[in-house]
């Protein structure tokens, strides 16, 4: 039989469990009260009181990767990204298979910008998941983000495999496809918006790029003007419409777009620089400087700038400032042919025979030159 004095101990040790039992029920009743309540809290968008429960959650178990991905959340929602990217990977490396850790890691990578962390994390997930359309579209635009435009382009795709009518991506995928210099592909997205009844003045600027670099001016020609009897005052139309004019020799049709580029936005220093030069080439020299001496923004189209001030000054005898805008040229587009047959015309008028030769050998080696409509607009928005 048992002695009184074991009697007691066996009581005060069950005692001690059963206290240390109840001890841990009342604390896990306690944290499933604070996890039921931190969540009734996100939803109301209540997020400070949220973070305080999830806290004292992870105060007791900071392990906890649920508590730690919620943390990521609420802090992604204020746009405190260094923070969250933090919450997520420790949720990660407490439970790498806890449900869209990666996904949300991922989304807060590209929201900051960081894109190649963004993609290793979608990347996962897409591996799992390979027909998630949201995924999809995440690495596309990553990818996009990135500038690595013909590796975004299959993802953009296969999305719009999916959801036909989704206007952004159309617009986005116009965008890579220009960007990667494939003009077909721009054509075909701008029909496919047309089909859809969506007016995009970018992706129509776009098309019209893409037509004339494939050296289809008379299409270009006719999708400016098709643009512009929806937007009439539209100045990227009327500059875009010029230069297409302009690549073309159609020197007083292209001056006339020009003037109404300048008409609504009259301090545009490419509008002023195209328009001179139509004059230039219509043999009207003092009206052409009137518009280059209006150019203060000179890292616009700079080699025509300087190329036509050269060009004025020359035929001004004015020697050392034609040579001076030659070499400043020079500086921008040191493999512009025009710019040679100038220089050569110049050291001809001075007796220096060899160096025109030489000048005139230079031009004479040098493809023709194409300078993109594109990179001379002003950023639109579709």
């Amino acid at each position: 039989m048992m002695s009184k004095v074991h009697v007691l101990i066996a009581a005060f040790i069950v005692a001690t469990v059963l206290a240390k039992a109840v001890g841990a029920w009342a604390q896990q009743d306690d944290a499933a009260r604070s996890r039921i309540n931190a969540m009734a809290m996100e939803q109301k968008g209540e997020n400070a009181e949220a973070e305080t429960l999830w806290n004292a959650i992870l105060a007791v178990d900071p392990r906890n990767a649920e508590a730690l991905a919620h943390m990521g959340l609420l802090e992604a929602r204020q746009e405190h990204y260094d923070s969250a990217i933090d919450f997520y990977r420790r949720a990660i490396t407490s439970d790498p298979n806890f449900p869209g850790l990666q996904t949300n890691l991922g989304l807060t990578l590209f929201k900051a910008g960081q894109f190649p962390d963004a993609i290793k994390s979608f990347s996962s997930e897409i591996r799992k998941n390979p027909d998630d359309q949201r995924l999809t579209i995440l690495l596309g635009m990553a990818h996009y983000g990135m500038k690595d435009y013909l590796v975004a382009i299959p993802y953009l795709r296969r999305a719009l495999q999916r959801d036909q009518a989704n206007v952004t991506l159309h617009v986005t995928m116009a965008r890579s496809c220009l960007f990667s210099k494939q003009y077909r592909c721009v054509v075909d997205e701008h029909e496919a918006l047309l089909a859809l009844n969506s007016d995009s003045t970018e992706v129509g600027l776009m098309t019209a790029a893409a037509l004339e670099t494939m050296n289809h001016s008379e299409e270009a020609v006719s999708e400016l003007k098709g643009a512009l009897q929806s937007n009439p005052n539209e100045p990227n139309l009327h500059f875009a419409l010029g230069f297409v004019l302009w690549s073309t020799g159609k020197w007083s049709e292209a001056a006339d777009e020009f003037q109404l580029n300048l008409h609504s936005n009259p301090r545009d220093p490419k509008g002023h620089i195209y328009l001179a030069d139509c004059l230039l080439h219509n043999q009207q020299p003092s009206n052409a400087l009137s518009e280059l001496q209006k150019v203060t923004a000179r890292d616009s189209a700079a080699y025509l700038l300087h190329l036509d001030l050269g060009i004025i000054y020359l035929d001004s005898r004015r020697i050392d400032d034609a040579l001076r805008e030659f070499k400043i040229a020079a500086e921008s587009d040191p493999d512009n042919v025009e710019l040679h047959r100038q220089m050569a015309k110049l050291y001809q008028s001075i007796g220096k025979k060899d160096e025109a030769k030489e000048e005139l050998e230079s031009a004479s080696r040098m493809p023709p030159e194409h300078y993109s409509l594109w990179d001379l607009l002003e950023p639109v928005t579709p």
